[in-house]
């Protein structure tokens, strides 16, 4: 079965992304399932009901996130009722919404989707690694499983891949909105990538327009930043796994521009 992958959405340039591009992927590519980091699709900053409601629509099966997703207060009942938009695990329990979705692919095939947060230079939340165990304690008649990791530094990202190397089906990082070019399939049969990078505006500053942040650097002074509009990309990951055994067979870097 196939897996697509879709980085961060920022702002209305990556919706744009998404609502031309989705459904031709899907067809060409012959996608299963198709998973969506909603992080920053309104405005940069978090995801809205109506947000998240528009990325399904256009054809998202499931929406990760990671830090920001609390930033839109309108988002918390929301979390509570629909599903399919995660919010990472290992923020307290007690939080709406869930990190665990389990998602019924095209092909009828069972996929778990899981979201975990990193905790270098982030909220110190619960443990990844140990929440991950968790997890897949959860899931031992579910061999397909796709973790997204929002984690800032690329050693927590490989870390957390070689723990859970043939334990899960991909491990594909996200947050850095800078895509790596380290994609493969580590020895136990798990696809990895340390960052899939964004689906937003590239001429900008991750995202962001540049003026503000130029100056941010040069005055070390707090700036507005605004969610840049121009030269719109689109990155993800394509996966390909065994259903039978959970394993992934191949992964590959998927762009598309404008």
């Amino acid at each position: 079965m196939r897996i697509l992958f879709i980085g961060d959405v920022f702002g209305a340039a990556g919706r744009g992304l998404i609502a031309r591009h989705l459904s031709e992927l899907v067809r060409t590519l012959q996608v299963d399932l198709t998973i969506v980091n909603a992080e920053n699709a309104a405005g940069g900053f978090g995801v809205t009901p109506a947000i998240a409601e528009e990325l399904l629509a256009y054809g998202a099966d499931v929406l990760t996130s990671g830090n920001h997703i609390w930033d839109k207060r309108e988002i918390y009942d929301f979390l509570a009722r629909e599903p399919r938009l995660l919010r990472p695990h290992n923020y307290p329990d007690e939080l709406p919404g869930s990190g665990l979705y389990r998602a019924k692919a095209r092909n009828g095939v069972t996929v778990a989707v899981i979201n975990l947060q990193g905790r270098v230079y982030l909220p110190n939340i619960d443990c990844p690694f140990r929440k991950a165990d968790q997890i897949l304690e959860q899931l031992n008649q579910v061999p397909v499983r796709f973790v997204d990791f929002h984690a800032e530094v690329t050693s927590e990202k490989m870390a957390l891949g070689w723990y859970l190397n043939g334990r899960v089906s991909a491990l594909i990082g996200t947050h850095t909105h800078i895509p790596t070019a380290d994609e493969r399939i580590l020895p136990g049969g798990t696809a990895y990538q340390t960052d899939t990078g964004m689906t937003g505006p590239f001429d900008s500053v991750i995202g962001v327009e540049k003026a503000p942040i130029l100056n941010k650097f040069l005055t070390s002074l707090p700036v507005k930043m605004e969610a840049a509009k121009g030269l719109p990309e689109l990155h993800g990951a394509l996966v390909e796994v065994d259903e039978t055994s959970g394993k992934a067979v191949a992964i590959e870097r998927i762009t598309r521009l404008g």
